[in-house]
């Protein structure tokens, strides 16, 4: 990080806090609903899975590289 600028870090937290939420929110969708899209392993609820592991990493960076904490 140069100067006052923002770590790029953070930015990828929160991106990736974005995408996990996004991810994750439709694989619960797809377990209440039932509707699961027709693709191999299905039964693992992989979106569930990727989507909270993405939403713990991208939070985990937020909290890390957080511009107000320096």
């Amino acid at each position: 990080m140069h100067g006052s600028g923002i770590s790029i870090w953070f930015f990828i937290g929160v991106l990736l806090a974005i995408y996990g939420f996004l991810i994750c929110g439709y694989g619960i969708y797809e377990l209440v609903t039932g509707h699961v899209a027709n693709v191999a392993l299905a039964n693992l609820h992989a979106p569930v899975w990727w989507g909270a592991v993405m939403l713990a990493l991208g939070a985990f960076y937020c909290l890390r590289f957080n511009p107000r904490r320096n």
